[in-house]
């Protein structure tokens, strides 16, 4: 126990002795009523039952209630036992209850010993409104409480579900007193409070109802009488409803810490029972639950699918009802199923499936079918409970077929998304989450280091939740500084997070983010003093950084509060084509940006950020962004390397006068050294090594000047495809030029005659590289 509990442990102590203010065993409690009683009662009537009663104790020489001692002195003394203030209302009040009790007795001709639970709760009525509407005489509502306190004294009656909403700390106070109810309740609250249970005091809090029906129920207000045999018969008892559940957990918890009772453990939902299968298979895989090691999910998962292998056995092979009958023919027939298997096939529910009833299952499901079954089957092998007829990992394998369509898919967040919902966890406040309640089940400070943690540190769900207390650490040039140093700039420093031990390895450090850091220290300045927890990888009991109300934060609380909120402030859908926004593509975000960045971490590095135990694991998170590739896609120059743009003069006047059909030049190519006027230039195998062809007018002549001088010139630019040998030669220079030289020096020019035959010397420029102009013809 901490200090502040002891502390609790050690304020003033509750009156000893105390012990239940009514005897019963000394009353005459026979249930049939004698003649002498009924006939009083009858005379009497309901009118004079009030106005006799309503005096207090009545006269014990009137012969009429002579006759009803039996009944009237055990209502007189619980009525003197219950605790309430001298006003007259509550004593006529309480006399009134007791009339209407003796009204009742005629009415059941029964005495109120023999009246049954339903009796009870018939008279009390299920609402005060009831109660009120039922009595044919004028009945105030303060009635009802009296009866409700003589009900519990006399008849034991504590069937409260049956009383719909009525204020249970005013009952156990008018049974027990005001007194010792609130110093139990104050010893229990003293404790949630210190756990942060906040207003756990307040009388808006559930849990002052739930702890006084839990002293009614236990008919003791000490809280030393509520023992884990008590809290048993608590939870078990029909006016424990499921909404109490919780807050009777607290309850449990606090009363362990004062050192009452065990702590409590919470029981998960159990499974239901295998249905549809043979008995013996059942027999077989309820014992393998109960002994394998793996987690209790995984456990449920495996079983859930063989209990399916069941159901198929009864269906196609009705002879087969153990798994030792198993042969290499019949894994060949369930690897078969299962390939052809629909949503619902086999199930023993399917009010959940819906819409998807009948589709074909994916291949995901089918690889997990078939893994769930060579796990069961290898154990049973392994453990010795069946002969090795097959091998499991050959003949329960996923076919190629399947495992083809099965590829890891880490669904990173659109960029420009990813910076919304970062402005708003950087921004998050009160009104923007569920419900815009001022007072969160969470507190704000806690709300924001979770934000920030999933935003910037790439964990999994799980290895946030379990983040320990005194998680982060700081360092300057790898010395530890404390956080506020003043030595060190807040941007110089390096903040370390300590990861507990996670999914595919053991625990690690890294570095983060300083934001994050500061946010988690944030919190635990705040962090109310908790109860060690158990770690259920370790089995260790430790402090956990996301805990509040002795409960550690839940780990969907991220996926079902945390990021519709965010989604919500940032003005973006929850989904998008890649499906639900959820925890784990955080961390498929981050790592892409770091391994996408300016200066990227490398495939190692990233290995060791976010705690994989091989690369390949980190291969799946390393994936090229599109900007990226996109980036190196352009700088290789694909096209401008297949394709360059030269200038083309078009002569305007020799096409309209119709000189162009005569023969006359009309289109010139530029060859930066000169201009080619063959019409089919693309297709010349010179053009790169342009031979002194009929063809060919270089720029330095007096022809060439016309006529770029002409002013009838149209220019445009035209996309010229290059050969192997062209782009080498645009590509590698001089020596690729020289080869393209000896090569062509017997092709024939466009004019006719080859190089060698004109006899000039092959004299080459190259072309101008000029850009490519997407658009452009």
């Amino acid at each position: 126990m901490t200090a502040a509990v002891r502390a609790v442990g050690k304020t003033e102590a509750m009156p000893p002795g105390w012990t239940f203010p009514l005897s019963l065993e000394r009353y005459d409690q026979r249930g049939e009523l004698t003649d002498a009683e009924c006939r009083a009662l009858r005379e009497l009537g309901p009118k004079a039952l009030r106005r006799n009663r309503a005096r207090g104790i009545p006269r014990r020489t009137a012969t009429h209630w002579t006759a009803l001692a039996r009944l009237v002195e055990p209502l007189d003394t619980a009525r003197a036992g219950l605790h309430h203030g001298d006003d007259t209302r509550f004593r006529r009040a309480g006399a009134h209850a007791a009339a209407i009790i003796l009204q009742n007795c005629v009415d059941t001709s029964r005495s109120y010993w023999a009246w049954t639970t339903e009796d009870w709760a018939q008279l009390c009525g299920s609402s005060a409104e009831a109660f009120v509407a039922a009595r044919e005489l004028p009945t105030e509502t303060t009635v009802r409480p009296f009866l409700l306190a003589l009900a519990y004294l006399l008849g034991g009656f504590d069937d409260f579900q049956l009383l719909g909403t009525f204020n249970r700390l005013h009952l156990a106070r008018f049974v027990f007193g005001a007194g010792i109810v609130e110093e139990s309740m104050r010893q229990a609250s003293a404790v949630l409070d210190q756990w942060g249970y906040r207003g756990a005091a307040s009388g808006k809090h559930r849990l002052r109802g739930v702890f006084s029906q839990a002293l009614l129920i236990n008919r003791s207000p000490r809280l030393e009488d509520l023992d884990t045999a008590a809290f048993e018969r608590l939870r078990a008892h029909p006016a424990t409803g499921d909404h109490h559940g919780e807050m009777l957990y607290a309850l449990q918890r606090a009363v362990a810490a004062l050192g009452h009772c065990d702590p409590p453990v919470r029981t998960g939902h159990h499974a239901p029972g295998i249905e549809g299968t043979a008995t013996a298979w059942a027999g077989w895989v309820e014992p393998w639950h109960d002994t394998s090691t793996l987690t209790p999910r995984v456990r449920a998962a495996v079983r859930t699918i063989m209990a399916k292998a069941g159901r198929w056995l009864v269906a196609e092979h009705p002879e087969i009802t153990e798994p030792g009958q198993w042969t290499r023919q019949t894994c060949a027939a369930w690897v078969a199923a299962v390939d052809r298997m629909n949503v619902g096939d086999y199930v023993q529910r399917r009010d959940h499936l819906h819409a998807r009833a009948g589709t074909p299952i994916s291949p995901r499901t089918k690889a997990h079918n078939l893994m769930a079954t060579r796990t069961f089957f290898r154990d049973c092998q392994e453990w010795e409970w069946i002969g090795r007829r097959f091998d499991p990992a050959r003949a329960l394998a996923v076919p190629r077929s399947v495992s083809a369509l099965i590829g890891t898919n880490p669904r990173v967040i659109a960029d420009e998304v990813w910076a919304k919902l970062l402005w708003a966890g950087l921004n998050l406040d009160q009104d923007h989450l569920p419900g815009n309640s001022a007072d969160t089940y969470y507190p704000m400070e806690l709300i924001r280091a979770i934000t920030l943690t999933w935003l910037f540190s790439g964990l999994r769900s799980d290895e946030l939740s379990r983040l320990r207390v005194g998680c982060v650490r700081w360092q300057h040039n790898g010395q530890s500084i404390a956080a506020d140093s003043p030595d060190v700039l807040a941007e110089d420093a390096v903040c370390l997070l300590d990861v507990p031990v996670h999914k595919t390895g053991t625990a690690f450090t890294k570095p983060v983010d300083p934001l994050l850091g500061q946010a988690i220290e944030a919190w635990q300045a705040l962090r109310p003093p908790q109860p060690t927890t158990l770690d259920r990888k370790t089995s260790e009991q430790v402090d956990m950084l996301f805990a509040v109300r002795a409960q550690p934060v839940a780990k969907n609380y991220i996926n079902r509060t945390i990021i519709p909120a965010l989604c919500a402030k940032a003005g973006v859908p929850s989904s998008d084509v890649r499906g639900n926004i959820t925890s784990h593509r955080a961390r498929s975000t981050i790592a892409t940006q770091l391994y996408n960045a300016k200066e990227p971490m490398t495939l190692f590095e990233l290995q060791a950020w976010l705690g994989h135990r091989t690369p390949t694991a980190t291969q799946h998170y390393a994936k090229i962004s599109p900007n990226t590739l996109s980036k190196a896609y352009t700088e290789a120059g694909y096209f401008a390397r297949n394709v360059r743009t030269i200038e083309v003069l078009l002569d305007r006047d020799a096409v309209t006068s119709g000189a162009a059909a005569a023969g006359q030049p009309w289109q010139h190519y530029d060859l930066g050294h000169g201009w080619c006027s063959y019409s089919f230039f693309e297709q010349c195998q010179h053009r790169m090594a342009c031979a002194r062809c009929d063809f060919y007018t270089p720029k330095d002549s007096s022809k060439a000047q016309l006529l770029e001088a002409s002013g009838n010139l149209q220019r445009m630019l035209a996309s010229i495809p290059l050969t192997d040998d062209e782009r080498a030669a645009v590509d590698d220079g001089h020596t690729a030029v020289t080869a393209l030289l000896d090569r062509l020096a017997d092709v024939p020019t466009p004019a006719g005659p080859t190089p060698r035959e004109l006899g000039t010397p092959a004299t080459v420029t190259l072309l101008p590289i000029v850009q490519v102009r997407p658009g452009k013809p």
